[in-house]
């Protein structure tokens, strides 16, 4: 306070130091450039930092003793499988919003819950705690981590996941990563944010402190993005250690925490036929030429009618001409003998190796003839010389 009071007294003096002449605005600007050099010299830390144990102070009846001008209500609809536990824990409801004079109603037939404040209210904020609970109440949260709502120190967030992603399959396989094997990754995230946090069906549920609240919608949007939770996570237990380090409170923890790199590792299927995109131009493309414009440019616009149709009578000559020819050119293709290879005599190499030896055949033949069965071999002399002597006795 005192530094206050000086801060206030030197601007009165810069005040009074400029003469009654200058005008009211220059006056200002003069004063305003003070207050920013007094704010240039105060150290960024001192900015920065709160008081530990620092808590804000609770708002009572003193501090709005007249009361609430006007009614206010909200009402939220649950759905039908709610209704048994709604029911049984509504009294605990009513007596929880009673502490801070609000009305809670409870419609089982159209499916609603309706909250307003009473004439001895006194909180303007207690009603939109209030809707908060019921919010949260009607999104599957028990009553138990709902009632923490009414908290001053305490916030709510629920983030609307559904149309995310477009897949169902997809979408049940990123919101069950979100909640891990066992409910691991979502405890992890519960422990590292100090929030509670509640997955049913389109909707994720957070409760807990504002910057809690903060890391928890980025992690859900991150992992409904294809980010796995885990790298989150990571990040965030780094954030915590380096928390704890006054001397790093004012500067940059970039350089501590990691990056991650998407890696596409499918490579992105190339189209057959490629599409080179034209430069853009602002101007409009030419207009095209008319018939009379073709006539002027080849001079066929001053001729006669009786040229013309000369004209296009010799084109037409000329193309049935050329047509023709090309017709009797492919009739004349089918009496054109095909070009026939020349035939090539394959000289056979006499091979040594198949050479027979006719005198060795032959004496072979006579060896075997010579031969007697069990007998052993006879000189061929001695048996032309016994054969010959037979013939003689025998005549």
């Amino acid at each position: 306070m005192a530094e206050d009071a000086t801060t206030v007294t030197k601007s009165y003096a810069v005040c009074s130091l400029f003469p009654d002449a200058l005008s009211q605005t220059v006056r200002t600007t003069l004063v305003l450039f003070w207050f920013a050099l007094l704010l240039v010299t105060v150290d960024e830390s001192e900015l920065l930092t709160v008081p530990d144990g620092w808590k804000e102070v609770p708002f009572t009846r003193e501090d709005n003793p007249r009361g609430l001008l006007e009614e206010s209500s909200f009402a939220t609809l649950f759905p039908k499988y709610r209704e048994a536990y709604l029911k049984e824990c509504w009294p605990l409801v009513q007596k929880a919003l009673g502490e801070l004079y609000i009305k809670g109603t409870l419609d089982l037939i159209e499916g609603s819950m309706t909250v307003s404040t009473t004439k001895k209210a006194f909180d303007p904020y207690a009603i939109v705690r209030a809707r908060d609970l019921i919010k949260l109440l009607a999104r599957s949260v028990p009553f138990e981590q709902a009632v923490r709502i009414l908290q001053d120190d305490m916030a709510c967030d629920i983030i609307k996941i559904g149309t995310l992603v477009r897949n169902r399959e997809r979408f049940v396989k990123r919101r069950q990563r979100l909640i891990g094997p066992k409910g691991s990754t979502l405890k992890a995230l519960e422990l590292l944010t100090s929030c509670y946090v509640m997955v049913q069906g389109n909707t994720v549920s957070a409760l807990g402190p504002f910057s809690g609240l903060k890391e928890v919608r980025k992690v859900v949007m991150d992992t409904m993005k294809n980010i796995h939770p885990i790298y989150n996570i990571k990040a965030l237990m780094i954030k915590r250690e380096l928390a704890k380090d006054p001397e790093l409170r004012t500067q940059s923890w970039d350089r501590f925490l990691p990056s991650f790199k998407h890696k596409n590792l499918a490579k992105r299927k190339e189209p057959k036929k490629k599409t080179v995109k034209k430069e853009y131009t602002p101007f409009p493309p030419p207009q095209p030429e008319s018939q009379i414009d073709k006539e002027l440019a080849t001079g066929e616009f001053f001729l006669r009618e009786n040229q013309k149709r000369r004209k296009k009578m010799e084109e037409i000559k000329v193309k049935q001409a050329e047509a023709l020819s090309r017709k009797q050119e492919e009739r004349n293709k089918a009496f054109i003998p095909p070009k026939e290879k020349p035939a090539v005599k394959k000289q056979k190499k006499a091979s040594t190796e198949g050479k027979i030896d006719i005198e060795a055949i032959k004496d072979k033949v006579k060896k075997a003839k010579n031969k007697k069965l069990g007998a052993p071999p006879v000189n061929v002399a001695t048996a032309t010389t016994a054969g010959s002597e037979k013939k003689m006795k025998n005549r």
